[in-house]
């Protein structure tokens, strides 16, 4: 398995916990949008802990983007990464993932689980091939919703957010079950990307099954 060395040109939140990381990009190092690779913290006690995360910029760019929840209530990877700052080492290796563009259609995703997204969407937006293409975002409050303000400038009234524990003028206040489906999806024979937590997955990929979507049209991690 290829290492590679890369140091952290920027990091920053993006919302209460969330951190956005720009790092260098190694010769010759590709990935498909929608793709991750395994990371760890160049640090002797950190540095076997590998973790997946997303890419979420373009391929374009002259550096890699990741964004990350940080958890604080343990010490984890993820927290120590909410330590970090610009200078810091981290370890990247193989590429990987399942996630990637197959053609237009409907991306749901809940909460972070909204990573593997952003670089599809990005590139589709930069090179204006978004028609077709709606965006479902699942949060449980407004204050957790990852580039809320970028979504809805690629996709305007195809960006559909919704909160499960808040509601708020403008945006709806319930959950991705069956009905909601029905009443915001008029096609289902289309693509589908499903991204979130195993429960997430597994209940909104039976609902679209159940609603005519056919199997080989659901895109997921598996």
């Amino acid at each position: 398995m290829a290492e590679h060395l890369v140091k952290v040109l920027e990091s920053y939140f993006v919302t209460h916990d969330v951190k956005r990381f720009k790092v260098e990009k190694p010769d010759g190092y590709d990935f498909i949008p929608g793709q991750a690779t395994d990371v760890s913290i160049n640090k002797p006690e950190w540095e076997n802990e590998l973790r997946p995360f997303t890419f979420t910029g373009l391929r374009e760019w002259k550096h890699l983007e990741f964004t990350i929840k940080i958890y604080t209530h343990h010490d984890g990877v993820t927290n120590q990464l909410g330590r970090i700052n610009a200078g810091a080492e981290l370890i990247l290796h193989d590429v990987f993932g399942a996630i990637q563009y197959k053609g237009p259609g409907v991306f749901i995703a809940g909460g972070a689980g909204v990573t593997p997204f952003i670089a599809i969407l990005r590139d589709l937006y930069y090179h204006k091939n978004l028609q077709g293409v709606r965006l479902i975002f699942s949060n449980k409050t407004s204050r957790d919703v990852i580039l809320g303000d970028e979504f809805k400038e690629m996709l305007k009234e195809n960006f559909i957010n919704i909160f499960t524990r808040e509601h708020a003028i403008g945006y709806l206040g319930r959950r991705i079950d069956r009905d909601f489906l029905i009443d915001n999806i008029p096609d289902f024979s289309r693509h589908f990307y499903v991204c979130g937590s195993d429960d997430f997955v597994k209940d909104i990929s039976k609902y679209l099954l159940d609603l005519g979507a056919k199997p080989d049209t659901l895109v997921f991690e598996q």
